[in-house]
């Protein structure tokens, strides 16, 4: 019997008729038979020693003939039954392809057997509500069509009709599914709008239809349980319970949290379920929950929904997990924005109560974490509860700015009187830290014995009563910091200096037309930063060793804004001193320079301004005497009465001819002035101890005597002027040169030999 390369090749018609495992047999029975031979050979050759060369060579040629004979037969393996074998190989390659192919048609067709199969448990588990199967066996089906759209000679108009099928039906359960969780879990929202005039909150109802297991606890229904599960399995659960989320946020979670007149209400109605709704309290009239209440009302939300509703599993998680984390962010920042941040307290002494708060607080996240909502150890809610000190000095240094603010953009004139015996409220303070000595701390003003004190006395005059509360709104600021925290005292310390930076910021430009305009303001003003000025001197002395370092080491000090609030001040007050001296030379301007005063239309305009010259003096001094600093005062007005008789005196001393009558005139107008002017420096009855500086007029009014002496000259005669001139010893040379007195004369007198001899005594 051949073997099967045999059949093979001879099958083909192409191997010779002669069998080659016949050949190959004989061949090698001749081998064996030539080694025997030459091994027998070799003995008797090297062993026996047997003279035989001739059948040695007999032997060698029978040996190249057995080699011939292999060569041939190797050369017709490699020549013919390779190349056939090479033929064999590809027909066997395309039977084993055609089997390959029947092999993935049988695959398919099983897949079209499974599809059609789950298909068929789909619509029978989903008629019977089962609907965790139901999810199962659509999930089945589609891993069948993904398996068919991978298969290479699957038909994709046959992909196409399964794929929407498979589309439909899990349509159909995403529906089937909606409704089942719209018949347990039922929103009941009514319009949150209210008619005008009413307050307006939302009115919502959660009902939870829910069964009792046997020992009488409450449990998510077995339907609904499944309801979620198959959910879960297609992959809509997430979406599902956000939408939940938002809703409950919305309209329950945060109503409660913002609204201290909502509570919640759980009741039971018969047959249907759980309730959860909110009621207003018509009673209530708190602005703002405790975080304590608030707690309280979020908590019976979650552990009714826990019960009845949330208290799944869903593979490894609770369902109650699931929400946590959609709306834990949101909510606990509410918390914190609407309730939290309202609580924290305003005054340090009140820290300690914020304990409890803290307390409450850490007693909801772990109820929260033993239902599942909540699953990391550290929220931002516990944080902010606990960084109250932080929150403390933040939101009082928040209300301090504001409330420093709401000062300085009220109204200025409202005012109080400061004498130089009044103090400021400096309360009485604890001893000294004791890492900081007290002879370490050396004082912002130097000063060798109490005594000196008199000298930094503020004169009396009239502030602002909003200045002086905004000054005692910074004492009980930095009174606050003293026995803080090294941080909170900081923060409160650079917000009085924030606070006095602000007001030099604000105010001048807050009240800028006002301050141009109304010159009662503007002296109040200049009080206002001389008292800030003179308090801030010493305010970081006083409390300086009583605050922790380095502010205790000489970063406490205001001593730098000083400079700044005195410029200030000044500035305002000069500003507007300029618009009076400015209005003062307007009024003079329309007296015609005071020339052809014999004309009664000339007279009267002169006569005119003078008198609203001396009216403008007597209206500030009404505006300013009881508010300016007496000296502050005379000075001013001195400064504002100098500059009219000085301009009144330039125009006199340019007239080239004063006739007898214009001379006249021109002493009865200059006559008003020196009777009248001076009356703005008459002292108010509490001021009559400063009466001797408000008497000396040429102290403040620097041309006062030289005024005095042209209305002398005015109505002198030649004798007269020689005579206060006496040869440059008299009290005409204190006032005018001797070119200024020629002038008048020649002005005032004829050319005469009288005036020619007068004129030559002049020298």
């Amino acid at each position: 019997m051949s073997s099967f390369v045999t059949e093979v090749l001879a099958s083909s018609g192409k191997l010779v008729k002669e069998d080659l495992a016949n050949k190959i047999c004989k061949i090698s029975r001749k081998v064996e038979d030539t080694k025997e031979e030459v091994c027998d050979m070799m003995n008797k050759k090297y062993n026996e020693f047997h003279p035989s060369l001739q059948a040695s060579e007999d032997l060698m040629l029978q040996v190249d003939s057995v080699s011939r004979e292999i060569e041939a037969l190797k050369n017709c393996i490699e020549a013919e039954v390779q190349q056939n074998l090479t033929v064999a190989v590809n027909e066997y390659t395309k039977l084993r392809q055609q089997l390959e192919k029947n092999t993935i048609i049988i695959k398919m067709l099983e897949y079209l057997k499974q599809f059609h199969s789950a298909m068929e448990d789909f619509n029978k588990a989903l008629q019977e509500k089962k609907y965790v199967d139901a999810a199962h066996h659509l999930k089945r089906a589609k891993s069948s069509v993904d398996s068919l759209t991978d298969s290479q000679t699957s038909q994709l108009s046959l992909i196409g009709t399964l794929s929407s099928e498979l589309t439909v039906q899990r349509e159909n359960l995403i529906f089937h599914l909606g409704d089942e969780w719209k018949r347990q879990v039922i929103w009941k929202l009514s319009p949150s709008k209210d008619p005008a005039g009413q307050k307006s909150f939302p009115k919502a109802e959660l009902m939870l239809s829910g069964a009792s297991s046997k020992d009488g606890e409450p449990k998510p229904p077995a339907l609904l349980c499944s309801v979620l599960q198959a959910l879960a399995i297609q992959g809509d659960l997430q979406q599902k319970i956000k939408l939940f989320s938002q809703v409950l946020l919305k309209n329950m979670l945060k109503p409660l949290v913002m609204h201290a007149s909502l509570l919640v209400r759980v009741s039971e109605r018969q047959g249907e379920g759980t309730v959860l709704a909110l009621q207003c309290l018509e009673e209530s009239h708190e602005e703002r929950s405790t975080p304590s209440q608030v707690y309280n009302k979020l908590l019976m939300v979650f552990k009714t929904l826990h019960l009845h509703l949330f208290d799944v599993s869903i593979g490894d998680k609770k369902l109650a997990a699931i929400l946590g984390e959609l709306i834990w962010e949101e909510i606990s920042q509410c918390i914190i924005h609407e309730c939290l941040v309202y609580s924290i307290p305003t005054n340090s002494s009140e820290l300690e109560k914020y304990n409890a708060v803290i307390k409450e607080t850490e007693e909801f996240e772990k109820a929260l974490k033993q239902m599942e909502y909540l699953q990391h150890d550290s929220t931002d809610l516990l944080k902010y509860a606990r960084d109250v000190n932080c929150h403390f000095a933040s939101k009082k240094c928040r209300d301090v700015i504001v409330a420093a603010r709401k000062l300085m953009t009220s109204k200025m004139h409202n005012t109080v009187k400061i004498t130089p015996d009044s103090k400021p409220c400096l309360p009485k303070l604890p001893a000294p830290m004791p890492e900081v000595k007290q002879e370490d701390v050396k004082p912002e003003v130097t000063m060798e014995n109490s005594k000196q004190l008199s000298v930094w006395r503020l004169p009396a005059c009239r502030i602002s009563e909003s200045v002086q509360q905004l000054m005692e709104l910074a004492i009980n600021t930095l009174v606050e910091a003293v026995g803080s925290s090294t941080q909170t005292a900081f923060q409160l310390f650079f917000t009085v200096r924030n606070i006095f930076q602000l007001f030099y910021d604000v105010v001048p430009t807050y009240h800028k037309e006002n301050l141009l305009k109304f010159p009662h303001l503007a002296a109040i003003q200049h009080n206002n930063c001389m008292y800030l000025a003179h308090h801030l001197l010493t305010l970081g002395h006083h409390f300086r060793a009583h605050l922790p370092k380095p502010l205790s080491e000489g970063v406490a000090t205001f001593v730098d804004m000083v400079p700044g609030f005195r410029k200030l001040g000044a500035q305002c007050f000069l500003a507007q001193v300029n618009v009076q001296r400015a209005e003062l030379l307007e009024r003079l301007s329309t007296a015609h320079n005071f020339r052809n005063l014999d004309d009664e239309d000339n007279y009267i305009a002169a006569s005119k301004a003078v008198r609203q010259v001396i009216h403008q003096l007597k209206q500030l001094g009404t505006v300013w005497q009881d508010v300016l600093p007496v000296t502050i005062y005379c000075k001013t007005m001195g400064n504002l009465l100098n500059t009219a008789i000085s301009e009144i005196i330039t125009k006199i001393m340019m007239l080239e001819d004063i006739s007898s009558d214009e001379g006249e005139h021109l002493h009865t107008l200059c006559q008003t002035v020196i009777e009248e002017g001076p009356l703005v420096f008459i002292p108010l009855v509490e001021e009559t101890k400063n009466k001797k500086y408000q008497e000396e007029v040429p102290l403040y009014v620097k041309k006062w005597n030289t005024f005095k002496e042209l209305v002398i000259v005015l109505r002198a005669n030649l004798q007269e002027i020689v005579d206060r001139w006496a040869d440059g010893k008299g009290p005409l040379v204190m006032e005018f040169s001797s070119s200024e007195v020629k002038s008048l004369i020649r002005a005032l007198f004829q050319n005469t030999e009288r005036r020619a001899a007068a004129l030559t005594k002049i020298k």
